[in-house]
């Protein structure tokens, strides 16, 4: 290679080879550890909330209380909790009106 330029050319496209490579193995890596660190992250959570629930569950049984698998009074049909929460929601909105025409007769 006697001449400079076409020297220049391949040390040049050696140089981005070896680069676009690197760049490469680190985008990879980084990948990699980012999916480690997201099972070990939700592993974490799912041991944390396997014992909480096995906490609440010893404390229930520790109080007496039986489990059921629908909230409401005791021996009543199950709650349908669509229902509740439109309910909920109505009583919301009912509150949410009072309190205006509450704050409006006030800034009179």
């Amino acid at each position: 290679m006697s001449d400079p330029l076409l020297q220049a050319f391949f040390v040049g496209r050696a140089a981005a080879e070896i680069l676009t490579e690197r760049l490469e193995f680190a985008f990879t890596d980084a990948l990699s550890e980012l999916g480690k660190w997201d099972a070990e992250t939700r592993e974490q959570l799912r041991q944390f909330t396997e014992e909480v629930i096995e906490r609440a569950n010893r404390a229930a049984e520790a109080a007496g209380a039986a489990q059921t698998a629908t909230y409401g009074e005791s021996g009543s049909a199950p709650v349908d909790l669509q229902a509740k929460i439109d309910e909920l929601r109505a009583e919301i909105a009912t509150l949410r009106t009072e309190l205006q025409r509450y704050r409006s007769g006030n800034s009179l």
